[in-house]
């Protein structure tokens, strides 16, 4: 069964229902694809849309898993919606989503794009003693950006009184005939708020035990990839692997790579399920 959202209830389940009043873009709606007892939670990326991940909702749906991709606060909306939430609200969305996956699933997964991993890393220092695994994509923790961004987000508290709003960093993207449906620009405030997320999930890394599968473009230019061998070395998982893209930017999840991180994520769930 798949459904999406369409702002109403009905759908028994919290994570599919829009807020009165906010009007939120087609491409960036929840999802929820109905499968077997194997589940897989979604998470798209900051200024991103869960269009980013529904391909690969899709995929794995059609190999029988139950995939919930939510929609995090602030995204699909504007920019200025966007600067309106705390990465609190981003994590209660993504606990939300993993408590009605649970409820349906035996063993569940977690996997997400750039701040969707970051949130994917979050769920995995926290439940490491339940999930199944986790899969994150492109995925930042401590190199926010790299250049001169990295520098202005350490200044981020400060600019977010003097601008509201910098160029996003959307559309990263080494396929021509792709584009990402997300903000042109960011919130400076979310902005802050992505930072202080990247500073917690950081300062407790160690704790993530569970199965890992760690996704790379070594071309990425939003999100630094020593990002993603930092976390390889700090966790303490002992089933752990960095699997290195070469042929896709960040936006790994619909760019020419993307069927090479749908099979290597389903022969990963394959191989811990059976």
């Amino acid at each position: 069964m798949n459904r999406d959202a369409q702002g109403g209830h009905g759908s028994g389940l919290k994570t599919l229902d829009i807020p009165a009043g906010i009007e939120v873009m087609d491409d960036g709606k929840p999802f929820f694809f109905e499968g077997g007892k194997t589940g897989c939670l979604l998470i798209h990326g900051f200024t991103g849309t869960t269009s980013s991940m529904r391909v690969m909702g899709e995929y794995l749906a059609a190999k029988g898993l139950t995939v919930l991709g939510p929609r995090l606060p602030g995204h699909g909306t504007d920019v200025i919606d966007m600067g309106r939430y705390t990465y609190n609200d981003w994590i209660a969305t993504v606990e939300e989503a993993l408590a009605e996956l649970r409820e349906m699933c035996d063993k569940v997964f977690v996997s997400g794009l750039s701040m969707g991993g970051l949130l994917t890393l979050y769920l995995g220092e926290q439940h490491s003693d339940t999930l199944a695994g986790i899969m994150p994509i492109s995925s930042p923790v401590k190199w926010l950006a790299p250049g001169f961004n990295y520098y202005l987000l350490k200044l981020i508290p400060i600019v977010k009184h003097v601008l509201k709003t910098f160029p996003g960093p959307g559309n990263d993207l080494k396929d021509p005939n792709v584009t990402e449906v997300a903000y042109d620009k960011l919130s400076t405030s979310a902005a802050h708020e992505l930072a202080k997320l990247g500073k917690y999930v950081d300062g407790n890394i160690s704790r993530i035990s569970v199965p890992i599968r760690i996704f790379a473009a070594r071309n990425d230019h939003v999100v630094p990839p020593k990002n993603s061998e930092y976390i390889y070395e700090h966790v303490s998982s002992t089933d752990k692997e960095l699997i290195w893209l070469d042929n896709c930017y960040h936006v790994a999840t619909l760019d020419v790579d993307k069927e090479r991180v749908f099979e290597e994520a389903f022969s990963f769930v394959t191989k811990l399920t059976g």
